[in-house]
């Protein structure tokens, strides 16, 4: 008969029932064999035999997991005990199955691995969630026409990527988080501003595992936008229209947060709640609508993916433009994603783009544009490609594109030499913004290795981590309130005023940066009229656009 996963042979010996336990065939030399056991269940066995249900093992305790003989197993893996008659009681299918799987495949418990327990993802919010708590964390101020925020403290938090799993935090730090050197973040994990599942982490070997939370605080410096005042041109029960200026970003992203159009309306115009309906480039000024709830968001986006939405465009570009109307249909491929760079390519998307030629002063020329698809610098692509690039546009027009700067599809280099000849500009002049790019984004063949860095010794780190520490300490700062700090008890005849614009660790504190001009924000392409089925908006004409306008 069977018994879990081993056979036993009823025998009958001097008056016992005996079982002889045939174990599982072996091989030796190829030759395969039966080691047999024994034990008694009679009534009338020797006192030094143990019952069926005490003794259900191999007496040797080989390797296969057996207890040794004398150890008791727990009921029900794999026999039953002994009923009065001698019999074994039936297995029940749980049972049974657990007796196939075998003594050697069973579970471990959890506290017996002590392994990190990581507990369960939080629910979020699904939307745009930007409310006062956020509003709050710092103030603007205005100085040299430019609109300016705050330094201040922000908690960074992400969950564990996919491809994070496995690694260390000093890894992940090293390869994807290089704004920063690894010697910040060891002082940061001394300052107490690295946190894991909401413990402070005390060693970046760690190793993450899925849905681990990641919380990073730090002192964040946002880049200057222009100072032009949003314009509201049109609000009602669904919808908000906005004239937005140049420079400033529809929404959070990269470097931007409180100078961006949504935390702008939402601190300064009490509009919140706010979803984009259709985006801008950050260096494009013009119509942008928001819808109010969700339900007009989705019921402008199905229009939207029905196209039956118009846009116009305004644009002063190089040269003489042709009179007649001309339309561009070259597809565009995405050279970079992280530096925000396309180009003409037959490998590309494709797109149609129709251009009339408004105005001409003798070197530039106005000319509308009504975008009939809606890829990533559409417009500014195939005006470089038709050989009248925007006039100021700091990436279509560089001289990083050759001699030719892209006319007609012609660059006389590899993509890798493009980006890093765009970035080398723009790095010496100190307007990485202009690409939504700070230096620590840069792949390591993009760094300019003579570019002036902001990293400082280890030696100085380990004096920065025990400052930042002692402000962490005095100094209560929550994401909730972060425009003022609160000194913890008896710390207030020390200091009379708090300034979290200058934070020991930040490297950007130690940084000079020269301002840029007003004018240099300003990219002349211009979002003039949005219209779809029952609503159409329109912007004023910009001043580089009226037929009287002079070049500086």
């Amino acid at each position: 008969m069977w018994l879990g996963r081993h056979r036993w042979l009823p025998v009958l010996l001097q008056g016992s029932l005996t079982l002889r336990r045939l174990g599982p065939a072996r091989t030796w030399g190829g030759c395969r064999g039966q080691m047999a056991e024994t034990f008694s269940t009679g009534a009338e066995a020797p006192s030094e035999l143990k019952a069926p249900a005490q003794q259900n093992g191999d007496a040797s305790g080989d390797a296969r997991g057996e207890l040794p003989a004398g150890s008791r197993k727990p009921v029900g893996w794999g026999v039953e005990p002994a009923r009065e008659d001698g019999k074994q009681t039936p297995l029940s299918e749980e049972q049974a199955s657990v007796a196939a799987s075998g003594p050697g495949k069973r579970k471990k418990r959890r506290d017996a691995t002590r392994e990190r327990v990581v507990p369960p993802p939080k629910k979020r919010r699904a939307g745009v969630s930007f409310g006062d708590e956020h509003f709050t964390e710092t103030s603007y101020y205005f100085e040299g026409g430019l609109r300016k925020v705050r330094p201040y403290y922000f908690d960074f938090q992400t969950y564990c990527k996919g491809r994070w799993v496995g690694h260390s935090l000093l890894h992940v730090f090293s390869t994807e988080f290089r704004a920063q050197p690894l010697s910040y973040y060891e002082a940061a994990v001394r300052a107490g501003r690295l946190h894991l599942n909401e413990e402070p982490v005390q060693d970046l070997s760690i190793m993450l595992k899925d849905n681990d939370f990641l919380r990073n605080r730090v002192h964040r410096h946002e880049p200057p936008v222009t100072a032009e005042p949003i314009r509201l041109l049109a609000e009602n029960e669904d919808v908000v229209v906005v004239d937005k200026p140049s420079s400033i970003p529809v929404h959070p992203c990269g470097r931007f947060r409180h100078n961006t159009v949504i935390f702008i309306l939402g601190k300064e115009h009490q509009l919140k709640e706010l979803h984009p309906l259709h985006r801008l480039d950050r260096l494009t000024s013009g119509v942008l609508m928001f819808a109010k709830t969700a339900a007009v968001s989705e019921r402008i986006h199905e229009q939207v993916r029905d196209r039956q939405l118009e846009k116009e465009y305004v644009c002063r570009v190089e040269g003489e433009f042709p009179t007649e109307e001309v339309t561009c249909k070259e597809p565009i491929l995405v050279v970079s994603y992280k530096v925000g760079v396309c180009r003409v390519d037959t490998r590309g998307k494709p797109c149609e783009t129709v251009f009339q030629r408004l105005s001409y002063n003798g070197h530039s020329s106005v000319v509308r544009c009504r975008p009939l698809t809606g890829r990533t610098h559409q417009i500014r692509v195939h005006l470089q490609f038709l050989g009248h690039p925007i006039l100021n546009d700091p990436i279509y027009n560089s001289v990083a594109w050759g001699p030719s700067r892209g006319r007609g599809g012609h660059i006389p280099k590899t993509d890798e030499e493009l980006l890093r000849d765009l970035v080398a500009e723009h790095q010496a002049k100190q307007s990485l913004d202009v690409l939504d790019l700070c230096e620590g984004d840069l792949p390591p063949g993009l760094i300019d290795s003579t570019a002036p860095s902001s990293e400082v010794g280890k030696d100085h780190i380990e004096e920065l981590a025990a400052s930042a520490q002692k402000m962490d300490g005095e100094v209560e700062a929550t994401p909730q309130d972060l425009d003022t700090m609160t000194l913890a008890p008896g710390k207030a005849a020390e200091t009379d005023v708090v300034n979290q614009e200058i934070d020991p660790l930040c490297a950007e504190c130690r940084l000079v940066r020269q301002d840029p001009l007003p004018q240099d924000l300003v990219m002349f392409l211009h979002a003039l009229c949005y219209k779809g089925p029952g609503f159409e908006y329109f912007s004023p004409m910009p001043a580089w656009a009226q037929d009287d306008w002079q070049e500086d």
